[in-house]
């Protein structure tokens, strides 16, 4: 008894400790996120009150004060709202240097960036602010799967951006832009927002690992393995078959020429000798001797 009165403070200390070190051990495993601090909000504020000190310098004349769009006074629209654009549609339209326009009725194209990337980060917090969209999504191209990849790519882009990423006309004079410029992230923006008449694939859609997977396929298609042998500028099946029969053709065209023009500049030899009036006497006097009477004699 004696023994057991010693022994089980003892084992009491150790035990208390012990669930102590393991509620330290948990609570280090799995911390819990901090709130935002005063000065991170600070931070977010002084940068969208520059995105907006840009919007009211860039945008404000056909996107409204208040993002929700601007009619020109014939009643057109100068520019559409806002509002559900998303970071990600601010970020892949003013990255990609197609905003702000010059003139309204432009259609937007691909040029150097207007804003600096500090000024762009900007824009796209005021933006943001203004409504609810999507926001400019994360890539990891090590994530997604090649051949998942273009299997997307073939279903639901293929038919305006073209098998290679070339791009392709569209209705009303627009155009796919081409797939060779634009870097992962501006690939998967467009693809969340929805730039012009291209539809928007939300998360319900198409998933982060199948958004990975088309950003690698699209990034693939900018050097891919050409297992045909010469590529043709990579413009797709068709016109690339159009290319070789046209190309055949005019080889075989170019080769009949030659062979004519080599023809004609030879010599051309009579087969017959020439006619003169000495061959011609000769062959009469011996046809006269052999058919006279004194020559019948003789034999």
């Amino acid at each position: 008894m004696v023994v057991i009165r010693r022994v089980l403070p003892v084992l009491g200390c150790l035990c208390a400790a012990a669930l102590v070190v393991g509620l330290g051990s948990g609570s280090s495993a799995s911390p819990r996120p901090s709130p935002p601090t005063q000065a991170d909000a600070e931070g977010v504020d002084d940068l969208r009150a520059e995105g907006r000190r840009l919007y009211g310098t860039g945008c404000v004349s056909c996107h409204g004060v208040d993002g929700r769009g601007q009619d020109a006074p014939n009643g057109s629209q100068r520019g559409p709202t806002l509002e559900r654009t998303g970071a990600a549609g601010v970020y892949y339209q003013v990255s990609t240097g197609r905003m702000p326009l010059a003139n309204p009725g432009d259609v937007p194209s691909r040029k150097d960036p207007a804003y600096s990337e500090g000024e762009i980060e900007a824009l796209v917090a005021y933006v943001a602010s203004l409504g609810d969209g999507p926001e400019v999504p994360e890539v990891d191209l090590a994530e997604g799967d090649l051949a998942r990849g273009g299997e997307l790519y073939r279903e639901t882009c293929q038919a305006c951006h073209s098998a290679t990423g070339a791009g392709g006309a569209l209705s009303y004079g627009r155009a796919a832009p081409s797939l060779s410029e634009p870097n992962p992230t501006q690939v998967a923006a467009a693809i969340r927002s929805g730039p012009g008449p291209m539809p928007a694939f939300g998360p319900d859609l198409l998933d982060q690992r199948e958004l990975d997977s088309v950003a690698r396929y699209v990034d693939y298609l900018k050097e891919p393995d050409d297992r045909g042998g010469f590529a043709l500028g990579r413009l797709g099946p068709i016109p690339e078959g159009f290319m070789v029969w046209v190309g055949a053709l005019g080889l075989l065209l170019v080769v009949a020429f030659w062979m004519g023009a080599r023809r004609s500049a030879q010599e051309r030899v009579d087969p017959e000798p020439p006619d003169d009036g000495s061959t011609r006497a000769d062959a009469s006097s011996e046809f006269v001797a052999a058919s006279s009477p004194s020559a019948e004699e003789g034999r």
